[in-house]
């Protein structure tokens, strides 16, 4: 992989104001952290990962800089994000380094998107993205490249390390874990993505931010006098960002593939220009008249079909997922009632969690994990290809792709 390094500036002073109590809160939990003061920080070039790496310098700590060069082009991840990311490093004195992942990206990412879409699934590449393009390789390429064992991101949520002493209470066994914590701020928490972080790579993480709010990343980036401030932030996936819409992105590798939109019965309604476009849930833009709404219920690759229905034949009470990655406990043998949240805009829902036996493809994936949900309440839009995330409160205990 290609890289990339700027040479650091002179350290800057610092902020030249008081923080704020949110910020100074973050600055003593980083003085206090136990261990050594030495970590690469993951730079997008937004502001959260811009002040992660000033906390991080006004704490005292060694920082450098990595950004992963995703893609070429337009966006964030791309040419706008580089150049900010090194402009952050620039302002703080500290050396920027990046890396080209764009083959390892292409391979990880798109390539999976592409498949999972042409088959009818609706993917979720954040989490896949995280666990295979940015923790674990970042993680690695500190550690090879630069001698650097922590990695610091600007995301929103919290990890309890295993030496903190005695687990927090959740149902199953969780001693001598690291455990997963949910962002303070519930607008912004972002632990649903990061589901399937091994355990190698949570004892690692830094999280400077997950006792923030957003309005405190803002104030303490003005404070810091950052560039990126008042950036905006991203509201789509970068893949959406980078090609214009997510749209976009599928019709420049999926060749448009016509099919049938028919309920359940079989019964031809509409005409679609590919499954790819549409999601489970979906009502609006499907392009069919009948005498009432109907959403989207399965999206059958084999046929190349859209099922739909009406919002009450719709909910669905039980899934299957697989591909589990145990985060807070050990896997459970009996089952568990837990909380599951199924999007990550969704609340959390009580469920039984049932472990099934693996298959033969479990084993051979190295993902030996799977089991039933059974919802208090029937859910409306249960994705095969999303993800089931498990919690206890602010804990996650887990998580898995739903595939049924």
């Amino acid at each position: 992989m290609a890289r990339f390094s700027a040479p650091p500036l002179p350290a800057t002073a610092g902020a030249s104001v008081a923080a704020t109590p949110a910020g100074a809160a973050a600055i003593e939990r980083l003085r206090a952290w136990p261990g050594e003061h030495r970590v690469v920080v993951g730079l997008s070039g937004g502001v959260d990962s811009s002040l992660t790496a000033a906390l991080l310098v006004e704490a005292g700590w060694t920082v450098e800089g990595l950004t992963l060069w995703l893609m070429s082009g337009k966006g964030a991840c791309c040419a706008e994000g580089l150049v900010d990311a090194a402009g952050i490093c620039e302002q703080l004195g500290v050396p920027h380094h990046v890396v080209d992942f764009r083959e390892h990206f292409r391979e990880q990412i798109v390539d999976f998107l592409v498949q999972g879409y042409g088959a009818g699934v609706t993917p979720l590449p954040c989490s896949r993205c995280n666990r295979e393009v940015k923790f674990g390789p970042m993680l690695r390429w500190a550690a090879e490249e630069r001698g650097i064992e922590r990695l610091a991101t600007g995301h929103y949520a919290r990890v309890r390390h295993a030496e903190a002493g005695d687990p927090l209470p959740v149902p199953g066994e969780g001693r001598g874990r690291h455990q997963l914590l949910r962002g303070l701020d519930a607008r912004k928490d972002q632990s649903y993505f990061l589901y399937d972080l091994p355990q190698q790579v949570l004892g690692r993480l830094v999280f400077p931010l997950g006792e923030l709010t957003k309005p405190d990343t803002r104030a303490e980036a003005e404070r810091h006098g950052l560039r990126t401030a008042q950036k905006p932030e991203s509201q789509d996936l970068c893949l959406a960002d980078h090609h214009g819409s997510m749209k976009a992105f599928l019709d420049a590798y999926l060749p448009p593939r016509q099919g049938e939109i028919v309920l359940g019965d079989g019964r031809v309604v509409g005409q679609h220009d590919g499954i790819e476009h549409f999601t489970i849930g979906q009502r609006k833009g499907l392009g069919v008249a009948w005498s009432e709404p109907l959403h989207v219920v399965r999206l059958d690759g084999a046929m190349n079909r859209v099922v739909v229905a009406p919002r009450s034949e719709a909910a669905r009470s039980t899934c299957v997922v697989g591909a589990i990655n145990w985060v807070s406990i050990e896997p459970p043998t009996a089952p568990l009632e837990l909380e599951v949240q199924v999007r990550y805009r969704s609340g959390p829902e009580r469920a039984l969690l049932t472990p099934l036996a693996p298959t033969d493809a479990d084993y051979a994936a190295e993902r030996p994990h799977r089991c039933r949900l059974e919802f208090a309440e029937s859910q409306f839009s249960i994705t095969p290809g999303q993800a089931a995330v498990f919690y206890a409160g602010e804990v996650l205990l887990g998580g898995g792709l739903i595939q049924a």
